[in-house]
This record gives C-alpha cells, sequence and structure tokens, in this order.
C-alpha cells in the first residue's frame, strides 16, 4: 500500500490524522491500527506528513480572509465535483484581478508596415504599459513565437508543400493585434486555401485528424489573421484592437441588433476578444456579448478589471467526459414541467432573443469546423439559461453540533478545518456567520436545465430538458428519447454558477431553496430601484469573468455567502450581477420571480444590455 492508499483506507475506516508543530498525530478507533498497520504508518511517516500538509495547508491563511470561512480551492472543488486526493484536471479557482495578471503571459504582434491610427498605437502602447505595471509578463514578438514547420499535401495533385511559420508558441495566453484588412490578392489566396481545405475535408476526417490545430495549418496560410501564426488556438487567445463601432455601442441600438454586429466582428477579425477605441470611449466584446463602455480615461479600470479576467479565463464549454451520463424520463420529473411553463410565461420579456447557428454566421467549413472542435459539438449559440433547482437532498442529519462535528473524519484531499465526513461518508462543512459556526451536511443537488441552443421561451420537454446533478463528481441525465442524439444534446456554458448558486444557497439560505427554485440568467440588467422588500443584491465589484468556469462559479456562491453573512432574514429573491455579462437571479417561488421579471421590463427597469450596470454600480457598496 502506498502513502496515500493507507491514509484513504484508514481514514475511512475512522481513524483520525492531524498535524501539530510539523508532528504527526493520530487517533484511532480500537482495534483498526494493528501492529502490521503500525508498521506501515511508521515506514511511511514522513510522505504522510506531507501529505497532510499539502491536504490542510492549502487554503487556511486563504479560507481565513473571508467572513463565509470556506476557502477558494474547497469552493472551487465542491462546485467542479472534483473529489479524491489528485482529482485530474482541477485548477484551483483564482478571482483576484492582479493575481491573475501576475499568471498571465501576452504578446503584441508587430504593427502592419504603415499603420498611422495614431490613437490605436497610442493606446496600444498605453495599454502594454498598464499590462506589465500589474505583474503581465510582455514578451517581444521574437520572444513568444518559434519556428512552425508543417507540410500540406495537395489533393489529387499529390504534391506536398512545406511551410514554415514564425508561431507563438502555446504557452502564450493571448496575442494583441490591431485589425488588417485582406488586400484583393490576399482574398483570392484565401479563397484557394479554402478550396484545398474542403477537397481535403473527407480524408482527414475519415482518417481523424480533424482536430482545431491540423485545420488551422490546412486553412489559415493565406491569411493575415493574428490567428494564424498561433501555435495552438485552444490555449491562446486573440484579441484585436480597432476602431470602435458607435453603432454596437449606441444606445438606441437595440441588444439583439447589437449580437448581430458583436457575432459579425468576432468573425471578420476571427478572434475571442475585440478592444473598440475612439478618444473618448473604450469598449470590449467577446462571446458573452456584452456592450460594456469605459471612458479613455479608466484604461486603468478597463484593463484590471475587464480584459485581464477575460484573458485569464476564457469562454470554454463543460467537456462531456467531465460528466458521468445517464437517462431520465423528464415527462415524469415536476421539475422538467415547471422549466417549460417558467420559459413560457418569460416569453413576453424579451429577455431570451434568439441565438444563431455556426453554420448560418460562419461561411467558411474550415471556421466552422475549428468553432466546433472548440465548443465541444455545438451547433449554435444563445443567450441566457433557464433552470429549476429540485430540494437538496439530505441523509442523515442536515446541521450537527460542533461536538458532533469533532468527531468526524477528514477527507483525504479537502482541508479538515473546513470540511470533513461521517462514517456513512456523508459530508459536511464548517460555515462563519458573523463570529459563529455552523455544521452543515453538503447535500446532493440536482436540477433541470434547458440544453445548450435550446429556445428557452418553447422548451420541448421530452429533448430540450436536462438533468444535472452534483453528488461525488457530476452527474449528466439525458432525456429518454435523445439517447440517439448526444452529439447534439450539450449541458449549457454556465453548469458551473447554476450549480453554485444552488449548492450556496442550500448551504446558506436554506429556506429559499428546501421547496425547490428556478433560477434565471439573462444578459442584462435590473435597475437598482427595481428591488423590493427581502430581495437582494450581489456582484457590481466582482471582476468581469465570462460564463462557463470554475471562477464564475466561485463569484457567485461568494455573493450567496457574503448575503447570508449580513444576517437577512425571509430572503425572497436574490440578484447575482456578472459584469459584463449579465444578472443571475434565484427565487423561492416560480410565479414570484416571473411576476417580477415581467413587471421590471414592463415598467422599463429590466432591459438587456449594459445600460442599467451604472445604477447597480452607483448605489450598491460591497466589501
Amino acid at each position: 500500500m502506498n502513502p496515500s492508499e493507507l491514509l484513504a483506507r484508514l481514514t475511512q475506516q475512522g481513524v483520525q490524522f492531524w498535524v501539530e508543530e510539523n508532528k504527526l498525530n493520530i487517533r484511532s478507533p480500537k482495534g483498526v491500527i494493528t501492529p502490521e498497520i503500525q508498521a506501515e504508518i511508521s515506514m511511511h511517516k514522513e510522505d504522510i506528513l506531507a501529505l497532510l500538509q499539502e491536504m490542510n495547508i492549502s487554503n487556511i491563511s486563504e479560507g481565513d480572509n473571508f467572513s463565509y470561512g470556506i476557502s477558494l480551492q474547497t469552493i472551487g472543488r465542491l462546485i467542479g465535483g472534483f473529489t479524491g486526493e489528485t482529482p485530474i484536471g482541477y485548477q484551483p479557482p483564482m478571482i483576484e484581478p492582479k493575481l491573475m495578471a501576475q499568471n498571465l503571459k501576452i504578446t503584441f504582434r508587430p504593427l502592419p508596415h504603415g499603420y498611422h491610427q495614431q490613437k490605436i498605437i497610442q493606446f496600444r502602447q498605453e495599454l502594454a504599459i498598464i499590462l506589465q505595471n500589474y505583474g503581465v509578463q510582455i514578451f517581444s514578438w521574437q520572444e513568444a513565437t518559434t519556428d512552425v514547420k508543417y507540410e500540406i499535401k495537395l489533393p489529387f495533385l499529390n504534391i506536398k508543400k512545406k511551410i514554415i511559420l514564425r508561431g507563438v508558441k502555446r504557452e502564450i495566453d493571448a496575442v494583441i493585434d490591431v485589425e488588417r484588412h485582406n488586400s484583393w490578392l490576399r482574398k483570392i489566396g484565401i479563397l484557394i486555401a479554402e478550396l484545398l481545405y474542403r477537397l481535403s475535408y473527407d480524408k482527414l476526417a475519415k482518417n481523424r485528424q480533424l482536430n482545431v490545430i491540423q485545420i488551422a495549418k490546412l486553412s489559415s496560410w493565406a491569411e493575415d489573421h493574428a490567428a494564424k501564426y498561433v501555435e495552438d488556438p485552444t490555449n491562446t487567445q486573440i484579441v484585436v484592437i480597432t476602431d470602435i463601432d458607435h453603432k454596437f455601442i449606441g444606445e438606441s441600438t437595440s441588444y439583439v441588433e447589437k449580437i448581430n454586429i458583436g457575432v459579425n466582428t468576432l468573425i471578420k477579425t476571427f478572434s475571442e476578444i475585440v478592444i473598440g477605441v475612439s478618444d473618448k470611449k473604450i469598449s470590449i466584446l467577446n462571446m458573452n456579448l456584452s456592450d460594456s463602455i469605459f471612458e479613455r480615461k479608466e484604461i486603468k479600470n478597463f484593463a484590471i478589471k475587464s480584459l485581464i479576467p477575460k484573458i485569464f479565463v476564457p469562454i470554454a464549454p463543460l467537456l462531456m467526459n467531465r460528466f458521468a451520463v445517464g437517462v431520465y424520463n423528464p415527462l415524469q420529473s415536476e421539475y422538467a414541467e415547471k422549466l417549460a411553463q417558467l420559459g413560457k410565461k418569460l416569453s413576453n420579456t424579451g429577455l431570451f432573443p434568439p441565438g444563431f447557428k455556426l453554420a448560418e454566421v460562419l461561411k467558411r467549413q474550415s471556421h466552422r469546423d475549428i468553432v466546433n472542435v472548440i465548443v465541444n459539438g455545438r451547433t449554435g449559440v444563445s443567450y441566457g439559461f433557464l433552470a429549476y433547482v429540485e430540494p437538496p437532498v439530505y441523509i442523515g442529519n442536515p446541521e450537527l453540533t460542533a461536538n458532533e462535528w469533532e468527531k468526524l473524519i477528514p477527507v483525504p484531499g479537502f482541508n479538515s478545518h473546513q470540511l470533513r465526513q461521517n462514517d456513512a461518508g456523508r459530508k459536511y462543512i464548517k460555515l462563519a456567520f458573523d463570529g459563529d459556526f455552523a455544521f452543515r451536511q453538503i447535500p446532493d443537488i440536482w436540477l433541470v436545465s434547458s440544453r445548450s441552443g435550446a429556445n428557452k421561451t418553447n422548451l420541448n420537454i421530452e429533448t430540450d430538458v436536462l438533468r444535472i446533478g452534483l453528488h461525488n463528481g457530476l452527474h449528466l441525465q439525458l432525456p429518454i428519447d435523445t439517447l440517439n442524439q448526444q452529439e447534439d444534446i450539450k449541458p449549457s456554458y454556465d453548469i458551473y454558477v447554476m450549480l453554485a448558486i444552488s449548492l450556496a444557497a442550500a448551504l446558506y439560505t436554506p429556506n429559499l431553496i428546501k421547496n425547490g427554485a428556478p433560477i434565471v440568467h439573462f444578459h442584462g440588467y435590473p435597475t437598482f430601484d427595481w428591488f423590493q422588500k427581502n430581495e437582494y443584491c450581489f456582484g457590481v465589484n466582482n471582476p468581469s469573468v465570462p460564463c462557463g468556469t470554475y471562477e464564475s462559479g466561485v463569484l457567485n456562491f461568494l455573493g450567496i455567502a457574503n448575503l447570508a453573512n449580513q444576517n437577512l432574514d425571509n430572503i425572497h429573491l436574490i440578484g447575482l450581477i456578472e459584469p459584463d455579462h449579465g444578472t443571475n437571479f434565484i427565487a423561492h417561488d416560480l410565479n414570484y420571480l416571473v411576476e417580477r421579471l415581467q413587471f421590471g421590463c414592463k415598467h422599463g427597469q429590466i432591459e438587456l444590455g449594459g445600460r442599467n450596470f451604472a445604477s447597480l454600480k452607483a448605489n450598491l457598496s460591497e466589501s
């Protein structure tokens, strides 16, 4: 038995291990530690000590920074369904922009020959200095790139063409470029490149060689987008600086129009982020399709609160291999029915505009194939989500006394000051409430959600409603009638946010969620005046991390934890603000939430886009 296995086995048998003053301490039920086991412990003592220190050090100091008492590491692992000592694929969440900055590597692509747009040149120079001052590592183009050699085989002609380019290294997080316009000669080259790609497509697909890098090599050699020079497009984001689009940021432009403008801008520049610059304004655009505007003099705030989080935490869907996949019958679920009702009742609010099919906006086959790989097979993009949380599932006592907590055993991989488990394996967490502590069971969380790309205001209950679970890992249950079309049925990008809100509500505001609860997200905000008694809001000062990440989930979790620490009674509704993205609402009752949202839309107090964000920012003070 190795030290890790020995530790896990003995803790499951009720043996408690802890470290004090760098010494290993053990408390064991009678008869568990035999002479043979004692000998194994002695043999691996130093390794066990190191494991325990790694488990516990992890975030005691970090957790103490929060009044709610739980570290970011623990929150991230809980909402991500990561269990065990060394969970595969787990990355600790980071929500402090200055720490994000210190972990970023960025390069600026050299300006095109004869480039004379002085306001963009000046902005670019100023941005580079600000990023560097925040701790971002800025690499020269020469340092950030390396020669990349690859070979293209021309179809039918059986001719191999060797190409050498300066490719941006995989470890670079972002390339910052300016918009470049193709000449007619280059456009002809692009048409030829795309034709050759199409001719090669069937053979490559048959041989299963179609990954992002392979597609980019075959199709981008005639282009001048920065993406052409990226060694690994899944790891390096492209940020393009261009003239601000006054129609996009205009107050008279509807959000549906802004979706069309924004999507086409991202496609035209083939980038993940576009920064618009004028003499007085800065705009920032990504696939969240926010319309956030900063004053030109706010460039430092723009960099630290908006740009750095977006580069550090790229938009990415939760991959299907993160779930244990099963099936369920939505026709037998009252919550699937409630979700469908929720969507229909909100149809007249206009909060859920139609999305788009990737095939309709990406005209080039190669671009569609690249995006298809990156978005994990999703065929379309929509804005907002609907979910309905089922009542949390507890086994045994939902809450323990301090004495009962002390008798619990550690959980390998978790900080034993924060989380422990009983003999039946049910986990309990120690929560801080204004100086007092509560010891609450972590329940199983189940919710139903609209699938990615579904028409949320007209859900087909038999095919559009997925069931998501959080219990010793992530679970995905597909509608039983969709078994033969799994490749088209994908969960929302915002799964972490849904689970984080649900788990935080169960732990901190259990009365809000005890009978189940609707959750709604849309790409807009209410005004401050819209909120009534027993309705609360948090998050306006959060960094603008994109959806679909641990970080966005953690920030929503902390929003509910923070409100719970304000000793609020009888909470009817919570609004969790995501800057540059939108608002999440959770309420105690479906009809209550629907009536409040309908009222806000009817009276101009809720709308899509970022116009109302200033009202919240001006009136909400958050610690």
